[in-house]
């Protein structure tokens, strides 16, 4: 059977229509994928995405477990600051990517992918008990949290109309526990649009109270529901990774672009001796994100082609709303993805022109 969210009947009376994703009934769209991603992008939008993970660390041990699990630096984080980082198994392969949360240095939170919540639990336990970190405590908590994401350019006057938290002094990448529409909650400055917004966390039996409150003040300003379709399309405009599709136990964070987050100065941490070498000896392959020069839509594994031989293939791929041409992300030898580079993309029978191009597609 299906997991749903607090708000499953909410999305029903609205007319989304629902599909299954991750083990879950998700709303994938509303009044089409095209009109809630251009709401995002004008106005605000607001997602049910209460199918997320989390994972509570506690313990005098948490700073090395976390340093030892994850390729970011976790000692760099101060209190209410969120890091983007990611967990790789010894192959240098990715378990799983997130966002994690610091409370206080013997307490924090991973926000996990909904599909990989118990597989990521069952990893974390395996490294808590093959190290030595004390007194340290996991606990899956995705059941005491409802997930909102509230985005858009007007996100935060919406927000403000609910609450006293100065959210002028929540900075990127940071969250506050305050209080919306008198509900405390997690408020934290984060996203998966590529455009200013806030993901709030709070207890599930409030969910409907939080989604109908910000529906009140909101609809003046635009605000819309928003589903998984769009979702897609605002995080690929952005050159945002989709676990399964960008990232896998195949695929380093190297190979998918994420260099950025993997400190391999840090000290040891899982998969580290892989990705050293990788880096040392040359990464394979890369991520490139890429335009259609000819009529065609890319889809996710669509065969990628240059100088007459398959380079690679389509990780993700779609019509661009913003654009309104065909976008994509592909892993592909290194040598094709340089920006500039001529690939042709298999759509079906044919085989249709594209350029690699500098990310993000749509700049905000």
């Amino acid at each position: 059977m299906l997991k749903t969210t607090p708000l499953n009947q909410v999305h029903k009376d609205l007319g989304a229509r629902m599909v299954e994703f991750g083990g879950w009934q998700m709303p994938v769209q509303y009044r089409g994928v095209i009109e809630e991603h251009q709401a995002v992008r004008n106005a605000a939008g607001l997602f049910d995405v209460s199918h997320m993970g989390e994972i509570e660390v506690k313990g005098q041990g948490a700073l090395a477990y976390l340093q030892e699990l994850t390729i970011n630096d976790v000692s760099r984080l101060e209190n209410g600051q969120v890091q983007y980082t990611a967990m790789c198994y010894p192959t240098g392969g990715v378990v799983d990517d997130l966002t994690l949360y610091r409370f206080n240095g013997e307490h924090f939170m991973l926000c996990v992918n909904a599909a990989n919540t118990e597989k990521d639990f069952v990893w974390m336990e395996e490294v808590r008990e093959d190290g030595d970190f004390g007194d340290l405590t996991l606990r899956d908590v995705s059941e005491e949290f409802a997930l909102l994401a509230l985005q858009g350019p007007a996100a935060q006057v919406i927000l403000e109309r609910l609450t006293d938290t100065n959210l002028d002094a929540i900075r990127f990448y940071h969250f506050y526990e305050g209080l919306v529409a008198e509900v405390p909650t997690i408020i934290s400055r984060t996203g998966y649009t590529g455009e200013s917004g806030f993901e709030l966390y709070f207890t599930p039996s409030f969910a409907e109270k939080i989604w109908n409150a910000l529906f009140e003040v909101g609809s003046r300003d635009g605000l819309a529901a928003v589903g998984l379709g769009a979702r897609d399309t605002l995080r690929l405009e952005m050159k945002y990774p989709l676990y399964g599709h960008e990232l896998s136990p195949e695929i380093t964070p190297l190979e998918a672009g994420l260099g950025w987050v993997t400190k391999l100065d840090k000290g040891n941490f899982i998969g580290r001796d892989v990705l050293m070498r990788m880096k040392e000896q040359g990464v394979p392959r890369r991520l490139g994100a890429f335009k259609m020069t000819e009529p065609g839509v890319p889809r996710a594994e669509y065969p990628v082609f240059a100088d007459g031989e398959q380079v690679g293939y389509v990780t993700s791929g779609t019509m661009s709303p913003t654009l309104r041409e065909g976008i994509g992300l592909a892993l592909v030898k290194s040598d094709f993805a340089a920006i500039g580079t001529r690939l042709q993309i298999g759509i079906r029978s044919r085989r249709a022109a594209a350029e690699v191009v500098k990310p993000p597609f749509v700049r905000r």
